[in-house]
């Protein structure tokens, strides 16, 4: 039986990790878990799955949850730490939001964790640490993102350097026919409604800018140690083909399910055994077509971003990432428009001096220095005159 840590259990994909877990009682067990804030689903998760300690980031939060359970209830940072190096845990599930799971990540890697990864910003902001930090320690570092699951399964029993390119595929999300006029005007309501997929906010967002996939190219360099020009994005709105593998001599390997994140983390967890489960199957003689096209970079420039900044390297992916965060939640929040999102991103990438070999201390102070810049530049430019109030949509 495998020991699993979930960081991040009562979001998106901790939730479907533990339909995972719930589906398969003996081939894993939970011994950790985390929550930003909800302590009354963790105590749900807790009650059914019996972990041996768990983390609330939020320290009120974590004080009145120790009130009401009998486990080890950590808190914070320190305490998401604790959760990712449990000597109990054969692998942590890292499905935290953000860059706050760049550290965590770290720590179980260097305990020696095998790591199930669907944390991009731990990739995106610390990609050339994260990845050598997996080859000193020789653990097992496996995505849970469904595009980069899918290029993991059609790499198996083939070798890198066969590899010419791959193609990343993209539903390009809800707005993907709306002209740059219609994009300022979308809602928060119109940009989570996502076509084809269900995720949480801040991804589903990031799916409507185009700067999830933008993200999950610069993964997929540090994932597999391809350049940039080797890597390609697709707009597939069915979401059938998760991503295809195009090899040296013209053949082409793809990946094909229905859209369920449950398939992914499994094989994630099972790896490199495959597992029945209760998902539905695809049947082909249903699908009418399967599309594809090009992604429009002047109406969605959040993946031109992220291509620029993965070949610029140093720390501005990390400004990437940070800015995007920032911009994504003020939207979330009704704080600015839409369209005001790759506005800010560029603005702040274009004001930032590069540094070319960044150590991990200065990817954590650059993040946190650029997060105070990008709300300082929201305030200062995109508020009503008196600089306190933020547009509304």
């Amino acid at each position: 039986m495998k020991s699993i840590s979930i960081l991040g259990s009562t979001g998106s994909i901790g939730r479907q990790t533990l339909e995972v877990v719930r589906g398969h009682n003996k081939e894993f067990r939970v011994v950790g878990l985390t929550t930003n804030t909800n302590i009354e689903l963790i105590k749900k998760q807790i009650e059914e799955f019996k972990p041996l300690s768990v983390c609330v980031m939020d320290e009120e939060k974590a004080d009145l949850l120790r009130t009401q359970i009998d486990i080890e209830v950590f808190s914070g940072l320190e305490g998401l730490k604790k959760i990712a190096i449990l000597e109990s845990a054969d692998t942590v599930v890292n499905s935290l939001v953000g860059s706050i799971g760049i550290l965590p990540t770290i720590s179980a890697i260097k305990s020696k964790k095998s790591i199930a990864i669907a944390n991009k910003e731990t990739l995106v902001t610390a990609g050339k640490i994260v990845m050598s930090e997996v080859k000193k320690q020789n653990v097992s570092f496996i995505p849970i993102d469904s595009e980069h699951s899918a290029m993991w399964q059609c790499l198996q029993g083939n070798r890198l350097e066969d590899v010419r390119k791959i193609v990343l595929t993209c539903s390009g999300g809800p707005f993907r026919r709306l002209s740059n006029e219609q994009l300022i005007g979308v809602s928060v309501n119109d940009a989570l409604q996502h076509p084809t997929w269900d995720m949480g906010a801040k991804i589903t967002i990031d799916s409507a800018t185009l700067m999830n996939k933008g993200f999950e190219v610069i993964e997929t360099h540090w994932l597999y140690g391809l350049d940039y020009d080797n890597i390609e994005v697709v707009i597939h709105p069915e979401s059938i083909i998760h991503s295809m593998v195009e090899f040296s001599d013209n053949s082409i390997i793809a990946q094909l399910s229905l859209p369920d994140m449950r398939l992914p983390i499994q094989y994630a967890l099972s790896y490199p055994r495959r597992i029945e489960n209760g998902s539905v199957s695809l049947d082909l003689s249903k699908i009418r077509a399967l599309t594809f096209e090009n992604p429009d970079l002047d109406r969605f420039p959040c993946l031109r971003f992220a291509y620029f900044s993965g070949k610029s390297g140093g720390s501005l992916p990390t400004v990437l990432n940070a800015t995007n965060e920032v911009a994504v939640r003020c939207f979330l929040d009704k704080k600015i428009k839409f369209s005001d999102i790759p506005k800010i991103i560029k603005e702040i990438l274009d004001s930032h001096k590069t540094i070319n070999n960044p150590e991990l201390d200065d990817i954590i102070e650059i993040d946190k220095k650029v997060k105070l810049t990008t709300e300082d530049f929201i305030i200062n430019n995109l508020s009503q005159k008196n600089g306190a109030i933020y547009n509304q949509i």
